[in-house]
């Protein structure tokens, strides 16, 4: 069972300037619910209780939410207000929240070698908060999903998305062959390829699987684009021993990292999620 779930939170959010100048954009609400807690949703759901947030300078608001606010649950308590809270309160219950800092920012990759210590040496889930997955029909999570490959093929796996091919110079992209429905062989990726070079459509999108070696990969990974460590440069040494895969989640991912897809996700959630 893989029970740690890394969420690399230490990002400037400068897109979102200047909302983000003073609020982490993880904290960022999709109608009344941060980010974040999604991703942590969808974490418990595949059974991982053991979330483990890598932040940074002026992310203290990440620690205070999973965190009980003495104030403020006095000043609602016993009234309507606080069955606003039961949701954060089961969350509280059911996990446990360990933090450490990333003092610099260096890509990806770095983020997820900051958070070794708090892994240790087990397979484990990174999600990045600000693509907002939902099920949109599906029985389960994208992270539920992608448990139940591990548990089959014990490897490395990349969730990924068939995007435009104007767009894919924004993301990771994967090549590979496919080995069942929805489900590929990694054997080649490329980070944000320029425009009209990307070896296929499949981009990856914020949530992985990986094995512990990827540690000991990401030590001797080098820098690349604006010096930063890219986890898909790791991952490609792993694919070069066949020990990446590639699936396409079932589900509907929103890049929240961008100010449409942040107003999209808010709006589907509102109209298909969100409950007084």
């Amino acid at each position: 069972m893989i029970k740690k779930c890394l969420f690399p939170a230490a990002g400037y959010g400068t897109r979102f300037l200047p909302a983000t100048k003073s609020m982490p954009k993880e904290m960022m609400p999709i109608v009344n619910k941060p980010l974040i807690e999604f991703g942590v949703d969808e974490a418990l759901e595949a059974g991982m209780s053991d979330i483990c947030i890598v932040t940074g300078r002026g992310k203290h608001s990440l620690m205070d939410h999973f965190d009980i606010n003495y104030e403020l649950e006095h000043q609602i308590s016993g009234t309507v207000k606080e069955k606003k809270l039961k949701d954060i309160r089961l969350i509280m219950d059911k996990a446990s929240f360990t933090f450490i800092r990333q003092r610099e920012m260096k890509g990806l990759g770095h983020a997820i070698l900051t958070g070794e210590k708090l892994i240790g040496d087990e397979a484990f889930a990174v999600v990045l908060a600000d693509d907002l997955c939902v099920k949109d029909g599906a029985e389960q999570g994208v992270l539920s999903q992608m448990v139940a490959l591990y548990d089959k093929y014990k490897c490395s796996i990349v969730a990924v998305e068939s995007v435009p091919e104007n767009e894919t110079h924004k993301y990771g992209i994967v090549q590979g062959t496919r080995i069942d429905d929805n489900l590929y062989r990694v054997e080649n990726m490329v980070e944000k390829p320029e425009p009209g070079t990307a070896p296929s459509n499949m981009a990856i999108i914020g949530r992985y699987i990986l094995t512990p070696d990827i540690f000991e990969i990401l030590k001797n990974t080098q820098p690349g684009k604006a010096g930063e460590i890219q986890i898909t440069d790791a991952l490609l040494e792993q694919a070069k021993k066949g020990r990446v895969l590639a699936y396409k989640f079932k589900g509907k991912r929103f890049d929240c990292g961008s100010i449409p897809g942040f107003i999209e996700a808010t709006n589907y959630v509102y109209e298909n999620v969100y409950q007084e």
